[in-house]
């Protein structure tokens, strides 16, 4: 009967297949998302130096959930309170008597950045210091994710086991940095990392507030693109403590001598700088290496200068105050944001502003004057 019952379209049964996923390693990860570490446990690993849980505090820091939040905070006053000697050894601490010093990196894009980092991240690996490399990628308007492609260019420099390569997407911050890089670097400074370098995304102008919070800004050009004094701008070369014409090899190193000269004229239009610092116009090559060293000594003259000068404190004590209002106005918006009884007339607000029944500025002044009413 059976025999019967077979045809050219019977199928036997075959083995069963296995799950697509290894179910003791989803629960595994599922447990350790759900796993939530003390602060503590935080702060004791960022100052052993652990990058596993450097990288999940800086995860904290840039988390918007209010429990993340009050979290992060406890983890940034601790680093603020306690920052442990760096790992550098007697030699380089002699060669830069301070705890750490910050450096923004930005240039147009296609200037090599990536390469120029790489190269100059592992000169000063070489010689002992540590680096933390904050690179920031561009955010999508549309999807609001980012590539987080750095650690792929930059492949020796992210085996370095002095190096740490954190990417953050820019998340819709402007100037070209991302919404948390100074409480990032105040973490990276407690790990023990010497050097400190913020990567901005590279779209031109715009990028300003990166100088806000480093030591020496750094500004990457090219040559032979046609744009030596169209990339003359006031807003940008006024704050560049040095230009290095990157890209100063083989057939482009005549050009690059060029633009040098003019950029170097260039700056002749500007006023001097506070500190008695004069910024400095170079080339420089990150794929032959040419120049790179001298960029370290450049930065080390910057930090000496200004040092003597008291220009370096006052630097820094500018940028804690812009951190206090900006940290001001960021909790007032959330606090506004995240205030339930807001949430519907917000919302009406919108409806009403869509169909031109109010003024954008009547309608944000009426919910204010709520919002502080309800204080």
């Amino acid at each position: 009967m059976e025999e019967k019952n077979k045809s050219a379209l019977y199928v036997m049964e075959g083995v069963e297949q296995p799950a697509p996923v290894n179910p003791d390693l989803h629960n595994r990860i599922k447990n350790n998302r759900k796993k939530h570490l003390p602060a503590e446990t935080y702060i004791e690993g960022i100052f052993n130096g652990n990058r596993t849980l450097l990288s999940q505090a800086i995860t904290l820091v840039e988390s918007s959930l209010p429990a993340d939040q009050h979290k992060a905070q406890q983890i940034i006053a601790a680093c603020l309170k306690q920052r442990p000697n760096t790992q550098t050894d007697t030699e380089n601490r002699q060669q830069a008597p301070f705890s750490s010093i910050r450096v923004g990196i930005t240039g147009v894009p296609g200037v090599g950045k990536s390469t120029f980092i790489e190269a100059l991240g592992t000169c000063l690996t070489a010689r002992g210091h540590h680096l933390a490399v904050l690179a920031i990628d561009p955010s999508s308007s549309r999807s609001k994710g980012s590539i987080l492609g750095d650690k792929t260019r930059m492949e020796s420099l992210s085996v370095d086991p002095k190096a740490f390569i954190r990417p953050s997407p820019s998340a819709g911050s402007l100037g070209g940095v991302a919404r948390k890089t100074r409480e990032t670097i105040i973490l990276c400074e407690a790990a023990g990392f010497d050097v400190i370098f913020v990567e901005t995304v590279g779209v031109g102008q715009s990028e300003t507030a990166v100088h806000g919070m480093v030591d020496f800004f750094l500004l990457l050009m090219l040559a032979g693109a046609g744009d030596e004094l169209q990339g003359i701008k006031r807003g940008i070369i006024e704050m560049a403590d040095a230009i290095f014409i990157n890209k100063a090899d083989g057939d482009n190193l005549p050009k690059a001598m060029a633009a040098r000269v003019e950029y170097a004229n260039a700056l002749h239009l500007f006023p001097p700088p506070a500190g008695g610092w004069k910024p400095v116009v170079d080339t420089c090559s990150a794929r032959t290496g040419s120049g790179i060293d001298t960029v370290w000594e450049t930065i080390l003259s910057h930090h000496e200068t200004t040092t003597r000068s008291g220009a370096f404190t006052e630097r820094r004590r500018g940028q804690n105050l812009q951190i206090f209002f900006e940290s001001l106005e960021e909790g007032l918006k959330q606090s506004f944001f995240s205030r339930k009884s807001l949430a519907h007339s917000l919302e009406k607000m919108e409806g009403a502003i869509r169909e031109g029944q109010v003024n954008p500025y009547t309608a944000a002044q009426e919910l204010l004057d709520r919002y502080l009413r309800e204080k």
